[in-house]
Formats: structure tokens, sequence, C-alpha cells
């Protein structure tokens, strides 16, 4: 293992895990599942659902057991270091909240107590942030307003790593972009990192420093979020010009009421080689649609 990855926030390597299913039928699995976070970066995790995004972070946070594969932070083994390594980290899952008869105020007292260095200063300082009422019942809270909340209560013991299960899933605009604008905030020292799913493209395409692309349980795709997006572009032609084009030059392609658009690599090669087509930068979004079938058509639109 290289020493980046030695030092990297979480590295992952060669991990599998599977689901068994009873009574017959096809278990779920994950496998083979390499990558690393380094310090001072967001990862958004990507995939589709059922694609193995929440099974992998239950795996990160030792929820469940790996079949086999090693999980490593910051060189630690969490089968060695499980109380040391999670007194470092602020989690929010998407499965639940906090009881909803409690108040942000009795959730601070009872957090208190759990994390050794919980700084009720730096909880009071993000209620205030978000303009939480402190003595409100949480059922009174917006979704929005509960995942300010969790948020509030998962930084509030100074992690230095962050993993996060759709933090800005059915949230407003502005209440993502006051998320959006935390994380960032949070990575400024390179000392803290971030892990967080999303099927909100277009927030991973804002802060995201690294993708991990997860599709039925294998990894697609994982690298650096500028590499990814200029390693791939999207080009438009007719059919007829389609008809023209070498296999090796198409990743994957989908016919549309206009003509065909083509998912292709190295941009500039294919601009100059197509040169009747148009060829536009590709979104992550469209990598979502395009890279599942590789080598083959996708629907028509």
């Amino acid at each position: 293992m290289s020493a980046m990855e030695w030092t990297a926030a979480i590295a992952v390597e060669h991990l599998n895990k599977q689901y068994q299913v009873k009574h017959g039928g096809e278990g779920f699995a994950l496998k083979d599942i390499s990558f690393s976070l380094p310090q001072g970066t967001i990862l958004g995790l990507i995939g589709e659902n059922g694609a193995g995004k929440t099974t992998l972070i239950k795996l990160l946070l030792n929820a469940i057991t790996k079949d086999s594969g090693n999980i490593r932070f910051w060189g630690k083994d969490m089968q060695t270091a499980e109380k040391e390594i999670k007194s470092q980290i602020g989690v929010v899952l998407d499965e639940g909240f906090f009881y909803e008869g409690v108040t942000p105020q009795q959730v601070g007292k009872v957090l208190s107590n759990v994390f050794l260095n919980w700084d009720d200063a730096l909880y009071q300082s993000y209620l205030e942030r978000f303009s939480l009422p402190t003595g409100q019942q949480i059922k009174e809270f917006s979704k929005g307003m509960k995942m300010k909340l969790s948020l509030s209560s998962a930084l509030a013991h100074h992690p230095r790593l962050l993993i996060l299960d759709e933090p800005t899933g059915g949230i407003d605009p502005v209440c993502r972009n006051e998320i959006l604008d935390l994380f960032l905030e949070f990575v400024q020292s390179e000392e803290n990192s971030i892990l967080f799913s999303s099927h909100i493209t277009g927030d991973m395409e804002k802060v995201a420093d690294y993708l991990l692309y997860l599709h039925a349980g294998q990894q697609a795709l994982y690298g650096e979020r500028e590499d990814i997006l200029f390693g791939y572009a999207i080009l438009k032609c007719t059919r007829e010009d389609f008809a023209h084009m070498a296999a090796e030059d198409m990743v994957a392609y989908r016919e549309n009421q206009f003509g065909v658009e083509v998912l292709v690599r190295e941009r500039k090669t294919m601009a100059a080689k197509y040169p009747n087509a148009v060829v536009e930068n590709v979104s992550l979004e469209q990598l979502m649609v395009f890279l599942p079938k590789e080598k083959k058509q996708v629907a028509k639109v």
C-alpha cells in the first residue's frame, strides 16, 4: 500500500460483502471495492437505489461484518481500534434522526455524555447558525431542519471525518446550499475529510473532489472528479454519421428524435475525427446513465 493510502482518512482494499437470500433467489453482493479518501478532501458516493451505497457506509462504520478486504482510517484498522476511530468520526444516516419527542437542547445534554470531546458551545453555535429553536420538539421540524440538527450534532465533538448518507436528499435548494457551504468550510482544514452519498449529482459536481460510483454492487468508477468529467464527452451526430463511427470510439450510445448521443473518451480527438458531430462536456448524471450500458445502447429518449 502506498504512503498516501496509509495516511488517507479512509483506505479500502478489495472489500466484499455477500447477502444470502433465504428460500432461493439471488442475494446482493458488494464486490471488490477499493478506494481512498485523502485528508482534506470530499468524496462523493453515487449510484442508483440498491447499488450498495448504504451497505458500504455500514461496512465502513463496522455496523455489519465484511466478508473480506481491508478498511483503515488514518492507517488504523476499525477491527482493532474501533473506539479510537469512531471518536473522530461524525455520522449522519438517512435511516432516521433523533427521537422526535425531544428538543435540540435535550439532544445536546444526552450527547455530552456520549462524546468525550463534546463542545457544547460549538453545538449551540451551529444551532444558532441554522436558526434552530432549541426548545422546540424535533417532531415539529421540517426535514431540512432535522438534517441541520443532525449535522450540528455530528460536528460538535470536533470530528476529523464526516460520513453522511443522503444529507441533501429531499431538502429545498436554499437549505442544500447552506449544507454544501458547511462541507466546504469543514474541509478547509487539511486534517478534515468527508464521505457522503447523494442522488443529487449537481451537489457532487459542486463540492466533491473525488467520486466513487457504485453500480449493482460493483465499482463502476473512482477517481478525481475533474479527471472523470474531463475524461469523457458526449458526441451528438445524425444516424447516418453514427453508422460510420468506429466501434472502438464508442463507450455507449442512445438514440433520440434528433439523432444519436454517444459517450466517448478523448474529447479533442473525437472532435477532430468526427468534424460533423457536436462534442460536448459530459455531466455526472449522463455518466450514470451511460456507463452501466457500456458498449451497448441505452434506452431511447
